[in-house]
């Protein structure tokens, strides 16, 4: 009769064992699937342009603007000088590739050595009745030994490899955060060096506006001191001239500010930073031309890498939701060792000093009240919280777009308007000083005239900023690039 080897003896107890336990796991949530998030299949307020229009992107962004690209340089630059706040979310990507390296090496085989040496000494008196005589024993006793252990669980109900696929998943989570990130930096940098050219082009119409109030100030006190005008004519003028003059007043600190939030980004000094921004800009075009339309809301979806860190998490939750519930069933571990025992040093080599021993071991949960039961509620509570957060990355995206879109059109028919606007204010203020030198007219109406063109050239520079802004944003709300 042929009888089993004393190794399948050994392990043959557990397998059956195993073998008995039913891998029935928890389904995933057919609700908690991201195609029930139901988008719609156009935007409301996108633009119809032609195709090959759809996807210049980038041109949303001030690319011809040389301080915008030497400061996003400044920023992507690899290393531990650039950004903050990019530097933050690539160590997190870091993180989370060394959890899943540890999470794969977890299904795989330990193997480790160890050596000791021991001293004994034996109470003879310990030892039941009496030696035999011409018999003894060492009562004092050194031991020289090494070993190799091993060790291995083969995940028979895949705990360690869904525990793995989930740290999988979170890497590529981690990598869209920073992606993310990366995105919201260049918006942010593109965004202060629009509010910088938007400052200086302000800055241009205020000295026009000064240089203005100044001739008239020069002309009303020649027309006073001839007898022509009234004074109070003078005194308007001069009104006019320093209200041109205060309004400049502001533009430091609203340099400083923008300054700061550069250095901020980009982790540079100031005068790095301002360095940059002294080259000249290249004026963008806001006619409908540089508008940009998206294909459609679900291509838009797959660029935003906050929507698919939001996916990557909830694939990962119901992950999870199979590691907490194969905590049900029982788990097998094989070990191993093969080592040295001697009594002698010199004979720690020798063949009978080899020792050995293969086993198995399993381990089930019996009495836990509900614990394991517990987690698995939890996992599945965590996974709709994670669906939760998708749909609204989904939906905060959609209306990032719609927002943008929206914006970018009104302030492009805006500063149309003004445009407009701004040819017969300037009709009106050439007339309106004809008349005032010819005598039909009064100061007032020549100051008025002018004020309101004054006003509408700071208008039309700060929509222009706007809309700048706008397409910024767009850019960001399309997934950037």
């Amino acid at each position: 009769m042929n009888r089993l080897p004393k190794t399948a003896i050994v392990f043959a107890g557990p397998l059956m064992l195993a073998g008995c336990a039913s891998l029935k796991l928890p389904a995933a949530d057919p609700a908690l699937n991201p195609a029930n998030v139901v988008i719609p299949s156009r935007f409301a307020f996108a633009p119809d342009l032609a195709a090959q229009d759809r996807n210049n992107v980038e041109a949303l962004l001030p690319a011809g603007d040389p301080a915008f690209a030497e400061l996003r340089s400044m920023a992507l630059g690899n290393g531990p000088d650039n950004a903050p706040n990019l530097a933050a979310a690539l160590a997190r990507v870091d993180a989370a590739r060394a959890l899943a390296a540890g999470a794969s090496a977890g299904r795989l085989p330990y193997v480790g050595v160890n050596s000791n040496i021991g001293a004994s000494r034996t109470n003879p008196s310990s030892i039941g009745g009496a030696l035999p005589p011409g018999i003894s024993i060492d009562r004092y006793r050194t031991s020289f030994g090494g070993n190799i252990t091993a060790s291995w669980d083969p995940d028979i109900f895949k705990q360690l490899r869904n525990s793995e696929r989930a740290a999988s998943i979170r890497v590529n989570a981690a990598a869209a955060d920073a992606a993310a990130v990366r995105q919201s930096l260049i918006a942010e940098i593109a965004g202060n060096v629009t509010d910088w050219r938007t400052l200086s082009a302000r800055e241009a119409v205020l000295n026009k506006d000064i240089a203005t109030a100044q001739e008239l100030l020069r002309l009303t006190r020649v027309r006073v001191k001839a007898g022509l005008s009234p004074g109070f004519d003078s005194v308007q003028a001069e009104s006019l001239l320093l209200q041109a003059q205060a309004q400049s007043t502001p533009l430091p600190g609203e340099r400083a500010r923008i300054i700061g939030a550069l250095v901020t980004l980009t982790g540079k000094p100031a005068t790095e930073v301002m360095q940059s921004l002294e080259n000249a800009a290249i004026i963008q075009d806001v006619g409908a031309a540089s508008m940009v339309a998206a294909s459609v809301p679900a291509a838009m979806l797959r660029a935003r890498p906050d929507v698919a860190a939001a996916e990557a998490r909830l694939a990962a939750a119901d992950a999870d939701i199979a590691v907490a519930a194969a905590a049900r069933f029982p788990k097998l571990t094989l070990s191993g060792t093969l080592g040295l025992l001697a009594f002698a040093l010199g004979d720690i080599f020798s063949a009978d000093t080899v020792i050995g021993t293969l086993g198995s071991g399993i381990a089930a949960p019996l009495l836990d009240f509900g614990r394991i039961e517990a987690e698995i509620d939890g996992s599945k509570a965590r996974a709709k919280e994670a669906f939760a957060n998708y749909r609204s990355a989904v939906f905060t995206a959609l209306g990032d777009a719609e927002t943008a879109y929206g914006q970018t059109a009104a302030s492009r028919s805006e500063i149309t308007a003004l445009e407009r606007q701004r040819s017969v204010e300037k009709d009106a203020v050439y007339l309106a000083g004809i008349r005032y030198k010819g005598g039909l007219n009064d100061f007032r109406t020549v100051l008025n005239a002018q004020r309101q063109l004054n006003a509408l050239n700071a208008n039309i520079e700060t929509i222009k900023g706007r809309h700048a802004r706008a397409r910024i944003a767009l850019w960001l709300a399309l997934g950037g690039s």
